[in-house]
């Protein structure tokens, strides 16, 4: 298709797939000219050339100097100009608003200027039902809290609020039990660096490491002040060379041995844990939080369905650039995380295994992110058609959400969002409109039975 007319520019667009365009766009000579006019102009107003006064070096020598600079000067103004008076021409929504990447562009004076840019487009989306009169179903989740989850979440309180007693003198090990250990490793006789602790906390039975070592088997039986030596074979293979091949001896001495002792389940008990007088309020209390959990856990079951159900029921081509971008992400917040836990230190040691990596990680995010993006476009459809907007209460209510996820204040995060300009605003006041989407198919499905 060739468009050309008294108001508009001249521009060839090519079918590329179904959400895809190529577009040829022409930039009339005359336009060319004024551009470069316009940049050899400020260029002679700017430049210091021995032999001749600010702004009147001749045409000739600026541009035997300075040729390819101005080319690229003019380019960088012409693409953005023409590129978004030609998408508004023929009608496309990119699904990103950004100047494609020019390779090997050609541009003159006294001649028209041709560039090509590929194009995605917004799908077309043809909403299926999700209101009445043929809403979404959903199975009924009949979850409901127990009396047996109750006095769960009780026994951990008390395992919370439990103490460590010393047991009488003389009472050997036993499974239960807890013992403070000091533990020395040697190796051939002499002390072992890094292979010592004093004052160590250990739960007889729990089969819990010491230095890399399971010593329960070694302990049951054993009194306070008594000491154990175990000997610690290592392989050829082990990656500490001081070990390879080798055994270790460690001395651990029994300095205590405690066991804990639960409170009882009384008034007593409710008011340690908080602002209670009696035992049954501190249950109706448990009882009410875990209620609201559940209430919660149960709405987003059944907003997880319904998105499954978005996803399986509408069948459109998902643009390449936003799954790009959210792979992308997903990718970068994988290896933050990673980071985090690591204590800032990055557990790729070389740019060949980061790229491995991230190759593999894109490979293993492409599917949940292309799910992402085709139901984010979907909600987005269901945005348009309830007409469903945001306001500075919603907002704010975000911020509120997000401040306690990052324990920061509601300001802290609005600065923050701020920061990230337009661009950032644009994302949340998203992120709360698919919010709303699906909050309002959750509000109009029917939950069977």
């Amino acid at each position: 298709m060739v468009s050309s007319n008294p108001v508009g520019i001249k521009l060839e667009v090519t079918e590329l797939g179904p959400i895809k365009r190529s577009l040829k766009i022409e930039v009339p000579q005359e336009d060319v000219n004024k551009e470069f006019d316009r940049a050899y102009a400020a260029l002679n107003r700017q430049v210091r050339i021995p032999g001749f006064r600010p702004g009147k070096a001749p045409l000739a020598l600026l541009e035997k100097r300075y040729a390819k600079e101005i080319e690229e000067d003019v380019v960088r103004r012409l693409v953005p100009s023409y590129y978004d008076r030609a998408i508004r021409q023929v009608g496309i929504v990119p699904v990103i608003v950004e100047v494609p990447p020019l390779e090997r562009v050609k541009i003159k004076r006294d001649a028209p200027f041709t560039f090509t840019a590929t194009v995605e487009m917004k799908p077309t989306i043809e909403l299926r039902d999700y209101r009445p009169p043929n809403p979404i179903s959903l199975k009924p989740d009949k979850r409901t809290v127990t009396d047996e989850q109750v006095t769960q979440t009780l026994e951990a309180l008390r395992e919370q609020q439990a103490q460590l007693d010393a047991v009488p003198p003389g009472t050997p090990l036993a499974e239960g039990h807890y013992a403070i250990l000091d533990v020395e490793g040697l190796l051939e006789g002499a002390p072992l660096e890094g292979a010592k602790k004093e004052g160590q906390l250990h739960k007889v039975g729990s089969k819990a490491p010491i230095l890399g070592m399971e010593v329960d088997g070694h302990l049951i039986g054993k009194k306070e002040g008594e000491l154990v030596e175990v000997t610690q074979p290592y392989p050829e293979t082990h990656p500490d060379p001081r070990l390879a091949g080798k055994s270790a001896t460690f001395r651990i001495r029994v300095r205590a041995v405690k066991q804990k002792k639960l409170p009882d389940l009384d008034d007593e008990f409710a008011k340690d844990c908080g602002p209670y007088t009696t035992l049954a309020e501190l249950k109706d209390k448990l009882r009410s939080e875990m209620e609201r959990a559940l209430k919660k856990d149960i709405e987003e079951t059944y907003k997880d369905a319904i998105l499954k159900r978005l996803n399986e029921t509408h069948h459109f081509e998902v643009p390449e650039t936003l799954v790009e971008r959210e792979v992308a992400a997903m990718v970068r917040q994988t290896l933050e995380r990673r980071r985090r836990q690591k204590g800032g230190v990055a557990d790729l040691d070389s740019p060949a295994k980061r790229q491995e990596e991230i190759k593999r990680l894109r490979e293993e995010h492409l599917a949940e992110a292309t799910r992402r993006v085709k139901v984010g476009l979907i909600l987005e459809a269901i945005v348009e058609r309830e007409g469903l907007t945001v306001d500075e209460d919603d907002i704010a209510a975000e911020l509120k959400r997000v401040s306690s996820e990052l324990k920061l204040s509601p300001d802290e995060v609005r600065r923050l969002v701020e920061a990230g300009g337009e661009e950032s605003l644009d994302e949340l006041k998203g992120r709360i409109l698919a919010d709303k989407a699906l909050d309002f198919v959750y509000r109009h499905a029917v939950i069977q039975g």
